[in-house]
Parts: structure tokens; sequence; C-alpha cells
């Protein structure tokens, strides 16, 4: 009878396992997680920004726009897709910026 050598054995048991499920359930790649950051932090800049808006009602219109673009690309998954809204989002809000300060 031959005897296994311990690192073949090995080898064979640890290919072999299948791979642990995650106990977070389904989770997001790292572009994903950037892209994330990235709309949070456009979304941090339009509220801190309309703060400087002076009328109420123009301000609650903008801050419920806003909402709602969020609100409404929630569920958007592709890549590409998210950085075309993120980067469509920086520059109308730069655009409405400049508004807001001319004011």
């Amino acid at each position: 009878m031959q005897l296994l050598r311990p690192c073949v054995f090995l080898r064979t048991y640890v290919s072999s396992a299948k791979s642990p499920r995650s106990k977070l359930g389904n989770t997001i790649g790292l572009d994903h997680f950037l892209q994330r950051n990235k709309a949070i932090a456009l979304w941090r800049n339009v509220v801190r920004g309309c703060r400087r808006i002076a009328d109420p009602q123009t301000r609650g219109e903008t801050l419920r726009f806003a909402r709602e673009e969020f609100k409404r690309h929630k569920h958007v998954t592709d890549i590409t897709h998210i950085r075309y809204l993120i980067s469509t989002g920086k520059t109308q809000w730069d655009t409405m910026e400049r508004y807001i300060d001319g004011l």
C-alpha cells in the first residue's frame, strides 16, 4: 500500500472544496464601490450648494429635482452608464452653481 504524500493530499483536498458563500449576500465590485462614492459625493455637493439658494421655493424645487433624478437612476447597474450619469450630473451641477453664485 502506497501512502500519499501530505502535500498531494492537501492539494487535492483544497481544490475540491467549494468556496464559502459570503455572509453578506450580494456584494458590489471595486469599480461599483468607487462610482457609488462619487455619486454620494455629488449628492452631498448638491445638498450643500442648495443651502446657498436664497429663495426657499427655488431651493425646494432644486432639491426635489435632484432627488428625483437620483431615485430615477437608482437601479442602474451598467458601470459605463453610471459613469455617464455621474459625469452629466457634475456638469449640470457646475452650471447650476455658476448661476447660483451669480444671484
